[in-house]
């Protein structure tokens, strides 16, 4: 009998390399349109995906649609003032239903094709010449629900047929980076009001995003405004990656701003302990959030393509800030500085990833060796090398 052995990670199968450095991996896992397939297929369609805020739809018939992996999905709250979300299907002949990214409608989703139409609930309630077609079952050809959950103040969904426990695969991510299952909640964000959102369009592959976000080797470098008000970020520290810890403001800094002036008062939960510190939470796949003592900011990615990733930041504060009118610019400044900071690096990436210089991948130094976790997670949902050739 003969046996065949198990096929190699594509990381453990790169080029020789020093103690001090572990592979990356190879340049085709952000290039070829197969991998990001399967990428939507086993990430992005069967993990729960944060996709709109929830107060962005605050009255019945409001709507909002997404895209996640290869499905659109609308968002609506119902006339019961709660959220649904659905494929953006119509199920006659798989017309789009809503081609706007975000809308309001009275009582009901009518499709433009057949006219065939849904209640905000989803279920059929008229089309031309149903009334001749008494056996079928307008809940059995209603719209296709998708699984759906609120925290944070957003609707988070899932596509799978039997998702994964939210408690487990979403908030547990914050419990295990801040080390106290309240710590989080004390931010209060659900009832936090919005005072700027920015939309980027980057042309890169969303793992280049999250691979950025996870690492400060490159702070010192591009982020100059960020390690004055954080000055151990300036010695490449990841405060991101280890369990409780949270960057400190520097001795000099008044508030998270991009020039260290003064901000907000503390939200009213926030501890002594997190007051003045700077908390950084990573929820796979495309979620990034971002704690400091007078607002949150919320990153969303919405991957589009192998090199080519939406990302929708919003900055949240306490509702009497906003409905002040207060000035909230020096915050937004400050993140909007190291978004584009690191857009533009993401950007700079990118086309390398098609270069032969990458075809074994790059390295990672002592300070970014946690990415690698990140990757044998990917792996792992790609499930191994079977993921794509290391061509």
């Amino acid at each position: 009998m003969t046996t065949t052995p198990a096929p190699e990670s594509p990381l453990s199968t790169a080029h020789q390399i020093s103690p001090s450095l572990i592979a990356t991996l190879p340049g085709n896992y952000y290039t070829d349109p197969e991998i990001f397939r399967q990428e939507s297929e086993h990430l992005f369609e069967s993990m729960w995906f944060c996709a709109v805020r929830s107060a962005d739809l605050d009255k019945p018939g409001a709507f909002r649609t997404v895209q996640i992996g290869r499905e659109n999905v609308i968002i609506n709250r119902t006339r019961k003032g709660e959220l649904r979300a659905f494929l953006n299907i119509c199920r006659h002949r798989g017309a789009r239903l809503c081609m706007e990214e975000s809308g309001e409608v009275k009582r009901s989703l009518q499709c433009p094709y057949h006219a065939w139409t849904y209640d905000l609930d989803g279920k059929l309630v008229a089309a031309p010449n149903l009334i001749k077609m008494p056996d079928v079952d307008r809940v059995e050809y209603g719209l296709i629900k998708v699984h759906l959950r609120e925290w944070l103040g957003y609707a988070w969904v899932c596509l799978a047929d039997e998702p994964p426990s939210f408690e487990d695969a979403v908030m547990y991510a914050a419990v295990e980076r801040l080390g106290d299952p309240a710590a989080i909640e004390q931010y209060g964000t659900e009832n936090l009001a919005l005072g700027k959102r920015i939309v980027y369009d980057v042309k890169a592959n969303w793992k280049l995003i999250v691979e950025n976000f996870m690492e400060c080797y490159h702070c010192a470098t591009i982020h100059p405004e960020l390690t004055d008000v954080l000055p151990e970020f300036a010695d490449g520290y990841a405060a991101q990656y280890y369990v409780g810890h949270g960057a400190e403001f520097g001795e000099e800094i008044k508030g998270f701003t991009v020039d260290g002036s003064e901000g907000f008062a503390k939200l009213p939960s926030v501890s002594d302990d997190q007051d003045r510190r700077y908390y950084a939470i990573t929820v796979k796949p495309t979620v990034f959030i971002n704690l400091v003592p007078d607002h949150v900011i919320m990153h969303r990615m919405f991957p589009m393509a192998e090199d080519r990733t939406i990302v929708e930041c919003d900055w949240l504060y306490a509702p009497e800030v906003v409905e002040s009118g207060a000035d909230v610019s020096k915050s937004v400044e400050l993140f909007h500085r190291v978004n584009e900071q690191d857009f533009e690096a993401c950007e700079r990436t990118q086309p390398a990833m098609a270069s032969r210089a990458y075809r074994k991948g790059g390295v990672l130094v002592p300070n970014e060796h946690h990415i690698g976790i990140f990757h044998e997670w990917l792996l792992e949902k790609l499930g191994g090398s079977h993921a794509g050739p290391v061509h």
